[in-house]
């Protein structure tokens, strides 16, 4: 179709350009990760992608390894300072870019979740996978991981089902403004959200 073509064009176009301009902030950001956490710099993950293909999803690092002598188990006992500052900076989802660059994801699209999530959406909760996953999207914009997880996943819906050029700019210009803030980063008592134990309604 042709507004898909525009819509990879235009990520490919920006993913470009984000990565060279954000390369400085990224060799400091890489190199402090290893001077304070240590090797390695980058997280990788298994997301999955469009119609829940998977794919490795990069970040920078945010956590300290587990240490079970020192009582460092869980994540928010490894959630470092440094961690927290990137997670609401949103500088950890930088290498993400690649991700975009390599047609894995989106500038814009439903967050990427967990491959665990599958099997417990319902057919409609499914429909999220039928666009690539962004680095940014509509629940993003509307509360991020404030909201619950049925109103995460209904807005990520409403995406797919009203997507267009001119929602992603809208979306774009959005992101800017809730970086501005530096909120909603997690749940209230969880590093990010709740995990995801299925819907009533399933």
């Amino acid at each position: 179709m042709r507004a898909d073509a525009l819509k990879r064009t235009f990520d490919v176009a920006t993913a470009a350009v984000a990565l060279t301009l954000s390369l400085p902030i990224q060799i400091v950001v890489a190199a402090t990760i290893a001077a304070r956490l240590g090797r390695p710099v980058l997280f990788r993950q298994v997301r999955p992608g469009l119609a829940g293909q998977p794919f490795t999803l990069i970040k920078f690092r945010t956590m300290s390894a587990p240490d079970p002598e020192r009582g460092i188990v869980t994540d928010a006992e490894r959630l470092t300072p440094l961690g927290r500052f990137l997670r609401a900076s949103s500088l950890d989802e930088l290498p993400t870019l690649i991700n975009v660059l390599r047609g894995e994801m989106s500038v814009v699209g439903p967050r990427p979740l967990l491959m665990e999530y599958l099997p417990l959406y319902t057919p409609e909760q499914s429909r999220r996978h039928d666009v690539r996953p962004g680095l940014t999207g509509l629940a993003q914009v509307s509360g991020r991981n404030s909201l619950s997880w049925a109103d995460r996943l209904a807005l990520d819906v409403d995406y797919v089902q009203h997507r267009s050029f001119a929602l992603d700019l809208t979306i774009i210009l959005r992101t800017f403004a809730q970086l501005a803030r530096v909120g909603q980063v997690s749940q209230a008592g969880h590093v990010t959200m709740s995990p995801f134990t299925g819907s009533s309604s399933r």
